[in-house]
């Protein structure tokens, strides 16, 4: 069954219905999921999956890599890097989420919304939503990760706001250091400029990544860019 819109979309529509009419969250996207013709979220959520294109991302990247992914507000790139972190701990291999974007609550919400119940993945699932996070953190605390252990940071343009923290061309590196040489896949997160145009390119790229600071995107070895429920995935 084709859905109306794409997932994230669908959720944000569920979010807007839980404001307005007060209800759990919960409630809100069994309600959209019946507008989709679907007794349930969860049946929504597990019939898109087969769609879905985390599993065909994470098949293309490898232990040592460092990934930007870019999109627009609403376009799903924090579910997308939740998704990826799923099919990390599905081959059996750690995942950990860095946020400093999003509440504990927020982040199971969101995996709820992908038909996800974390908890099934015991230990291999780690969440930080610390205001430490920064490259020097993530590092330490994933020094002792196993090889191909995935690590998601949420977001590029957040690490370096507190004036203390280095600069976010030196954090970058030592994100790719770490990746490489621990063997540990690194997904950043990261906003796209709000001068992008989707009438005028359907997928934004690396030039509509927003740099409010020096980055030399380089740095990055593959990337991966959503919108309006597609995706375009390069090497850098």
């Amino acid at each position: 069954m084709k859905l109306s819109a794409p997932i994230p979309m669908l959720k944000r529509k569920a979010r807007l219905l839980a404001r307005a009419g007060s209800i759990p969250l919960h409630q809100a996207l069994d309600r959209i999921a019946a507008d989709e013709g679907f007794g349930a979220w969860s049946l929504l959520a597990a019939t898109a999956a087969a769609a879905r294109p985390a599993g065909k991302l994470f098949a293309r990247l490898a232990p040592g890599d460092l990934m930007l992914l870019g999109a627009r507000p609403g376009q799903g790139k924090t579910l997308m890097g939740l998704e990826l972190a799923v099919e990390a701990m599905k081959a059996g291999q750690r995942a950990a989420f860095f946020t400093l974007e999003y509440t504990e609550r927020e982040v199971l919400d969101r995996f709820r919304a992908i038909g996800i119940d974390c908890a099934q993945f015991g230990s291999l699932f780690e969440l930080d939503n610390s205001d430490t996070i920064n490259a020097g953190h993530i590092a330490r605390r994933m020094a002792a990760a196993p090889h191909g252990s995935m690590v998601v940071v949420d977001y590029l343009q957040l690490l370096d706001q507190k004036r203390e923290n280095p600069a976010l061309m030196d954090q970058v590196r030592t994100l790719r250091s770490l990746a490489r040489a621990k063997g540990l896949i690194v997904v950043m997160i990261s906003q796209i400029d709000r001068a992008y145009d989707p009438s005028t390119k359907a997928v934004p790229d690396l030039g509509d990544v927003r740099l409010p600071n020096p980055l030399d995107l380089r740095l990055f070895d593959k990337a991966c860019f959503l919108n309006q429920g597609e995706m375009r995935f390069h090497s850098v």
